[in-house]
């Protein structure tokens, strides 16, 4: 059953049986025409069980397909990254609000240095209300994604801003092997509905995807979240050519719980999940329509990809409570409205240089974003009490790239990129001041060698530039909006540099491992600092490490996986500090990542799937004197399902998840700062630890039926 008021979930039910009835006649309709397809059973990949031996270009990459998704029990959506070996996701906030992201030693905030995609269409949003590259994946469905494809490092010529660390492309689905109705129910008032099917008709396919979820969470204040997700596709095939439209709405409302200070939980003034300000949340909506062509000949393939895509966020937050504002506490409102248009042309091609052959691909991007409203605004109880800024932004950017693999021999591959990136920045503010224009431009070359196989064992040696953009507020920015004084604008795009060597082998049947050397160097920058509007600086970073990822087949029934990640994150130009200890750490990096599973699909129907997640001690100061605690958190699955049906694919299915098994009580994020509470002194700052705690242990049951 679905957890909410009986109107509501009479209207919910409605709504799903009204597309249920639509689905089933359009298909009945279709099939009168058409001979009724003939059902398959769905074939499983395992991604990260592909032998990448003799076509990677890097120990780093991969792939994860559909069913490794399936199987693993998920909190929230942005852990659908966590399938990617190294990343850790975890919230400070409401569940509508894009994730904190971890990987390769960097706090990635909501996204900067990461970057996302999906199908073709960027999920980071550069000079965002709330933080320069943001990405939220609240609109993507997880039954609907065919595959994510995972690239680290700066080696990369496809991929440009923000993609420093690497990045993950989303791929979603063509076609259902099955249609399906899927209805999840848990505690503290969850609930989710997901109904999909495609439909066949003249010489087409159909798929179209409809979600709605709610949850109130542990939270002493109810989180209140309540999302709806569609999806809807249209491909068509004609010969060598593929054509596809896809549209996806997401619309979510949420309630926050921001992190709370260590100081009033130990004193039992804040019950662990409890609040301080009751009034924090927001609302966000992402509607989105691509068009996707490809045409395929004997030695090439051509494609082509355009978006546009509408945005809105409207964010309440406050994390230091009564510290600046005594009377209306600090409360601050960030809005973001936009447009972004975009698109890619790419050419991927064959041929010979001396008998040897080579590969090649180019393209183009560009994307253009037209931000009507971004403003930081001053809030009580959501109500507007000032305005910090308020800006119109016109951020335009065009990159060219290409890549080529040469194949010197059966044991050597040799391949080099170049990418070239122009912006233009145009920002009209509520302060004259503040208005202006810039360009800038960037040229990021790559290099790889790739030695092997020999006896299904490569080795890796990559080097590379990226970059990632700043807000374009902070480039053309004048005086603080806040005190009035000079301030000094940000480069408009910083560079990285960065190296690593590895080795991938699939020598033993059915296991896949991958070991990596990796470095990454980030210039000193100015930062401009969304939740105050203005600038700050930040010094010079050197992150190395060691990465370890395995996956084994271990038997038809059974698969296991277990992944390390080891990292040093420092600056490069720190000083000793007052204490005498140098303040060279980077505050919430992560220096080491465990994860690991197996999951098992037994005769009879069974399956289940058990997880482990670990992360170590993170500094929360320069220091180190500060430092928050590790982190470790099981999850489990376990299920039946029947099969039916010409293709045995039809039946019923149905599985409990128990997430946070051992119920511990983790941070999923901590800070070291000032605040003060309104039952505190006036005019005292206290600087503390402010967390925001795991979720306890959660039961959910979910039911399928396939048809």
């Amino acid at each position: 059953m679905f957890p909410c008021p009986v109107s509501s979930r009479q209207r919910a039910l409605g709504r799903v049986a009204v597309l249920l009835c639509l689905l089933r006649a359009v298909s009945a309709s279709a099939q009168t025409s058409m001979e009724e397809p003939q059902r398959l059973d769905p074939l499983v990949v395992y991604g990260r069980g592909t032998d990448l031996v003799g076509t990677a270009r890097g120990a780093s990459e991969g792939f994860v397909g559909a069913h490794e998704l399936a199987v693993r029990p998920f909190l929230r959506r942005g852990e659908l990254l966590e399938v990617v070996p190294g990343v850790v996701i975890t919230q400070h906030s409401g569940g509508g609000k894009a994730n904190q992201y971890f990987l390769r030693g960097f706090n990635l905030d909501h996204g900067t240095d990461f970057s996302v995609s999906v199908e073709g269409m960027p999920v980071n949003m550069r000079s965002h209300a709330h933080g320069q590259g943001y990405a939220d994946l609240n609109f993507v469905i997880p039954e609907l994604v065919e595959s994510v494809g995972y690239q680290k490092g700066p080696f990369f010529a496809e991929v440009g801003d923000f993609s420093s660390a690497g990045a993950a492309e989303f791929r979603l689905v063509d076609e259902l092997a099955d249609g399906f109705l899927k209805l999840e129910a848990g505690e503290n008032g969850y609930g989710r509905i997901v109904v999909a099917d495609t439909l066949m008709e003249n010489g087409g396919l159909r798929t179209l995807g409809l979600e709605m979820a709610q949850g109130d969470g542990p939270w002493e204040r109810e989180e209140n979240f309540r999302k709806w997700n569609v999806f809807a596709r249209q491909l068509w095939k004609a010969g060598d050519r593929t054509f596809s439209v896809t549209a996806l709405g997401y619309s979510g409302k949420w309630d926050s719980t921001d992190q709370i200070p260590l100081r009033a939980v130990e004193a039992g003034e804040i019950a662990r999940f409890g609040f301080v300000d009751p009034s924090d949340g927001g609302e966000s909506q992402r509607v989105s329509l691509s068009f996707d062509a490809e045409v395929t000949g004997a030695d090439a393939t051509t494609s082509v990809n355009v978006y546009a895509i509408y945005y809105r966020m409207n964010l309440f937050s406050n994390f230091s409570y009564a510290l600046g504002d005594e009377e209306n506490g600090d409360q601050f409102n960030q809005r973001d409205r936009r447009f972004v248009f975009g698109g890619e042309a790419k050419r991927e091609w064959k041929s010979e240089i001396a008998g040897k052959r080579l590969e090649w691909s180019a393209g183009v991007q560009a994307r253009y974003d037209a931000i009507t409203e971004l403003g930081l605004h001053l809030s009580s109880a959501r109500e507007r009490v000032g305005t910090v800024r308020d800006d119109d932004v016109n951020e335009a950017s065009v990159g060219v790239f290409a890549t080529g693999t040469l194949h010197v021999s059966e044991a050597l591959r040799v391949n080099a990129g170049l990418r070239a990136d122009g912006y233009r920045f145009d920002v009209e503010s509520d302060n004259t001041l503040n208005s202006d224009d810039r360009t800038a431009g960037m040229v990021s070359p790559k290099f790889g060698v790739v030695f092997g196989p020999w006896k299904k064992t490569e080795v890796y040696a990559n080097a590379g530039y990226s970059f990632h953009s700043n807000d374009a507020r902070g480039t053309v920015i004048a005086v603080d909006p806040v005190s009035g004084d000079p301030a000094e604008r940000v480069n408009p795009l910083v560079r990285s540099k960065g190296a690593e060597v590895g080795v991938r082998t699939s020598a033993v049947p059915g296991l896949v491992s991958t070991l990596s050397f990796w470095g990454l160097d980030l210039d000193s920058e100015l930062v401009f600092v969304g939740d105050a509007g203005g600038t700050e600086p930040t010094g010079a970073t050197r992150r190395y490490g060691v990465e370890l990822a395995n996956f084994y087949r271990a038997a038809s029934w059974l698969t296991l996986d277990a992944d390390l990640a080891l990292t040093q994150a420092r600056y490069r130009d720190a000083e000793i500090g007052a204490g005498g200890a140098k303040e060279d750490r980077i505050a919430n990096s992560i220096s080491r990542v465990v994860t690991a599973g197996a999951s098992v699909e037994a005769p009879g129907g069974w399956f289940g799937a058990l997880r482990v997640r670990y992360f170590g001690p993170q500094p929360l100061i320069e220091d180190n004197s500060v430092v928050a605690p590790s982190s470790t958190t099981w999850n489990g699955r376990v299920g039946w399902r029947s099969k039916s049906g010409s293709g045995g694919n039809e039946g019923w299915e149905v599985a409990v998840d128990v997430l946070n098994v051992f119920d511990r009580e983790n941070y999923d994020i901590a800070y070291f700062y000032e605040s003060r509470l309104r039952s505190e002194a006036s005019g005292v700052a206290t600087e503390d630890i402010h967390f925001h705690p795991a979720e306890p242990r959660t039961v959910r049951v979910s039911v399928t039926k396939r048809f």
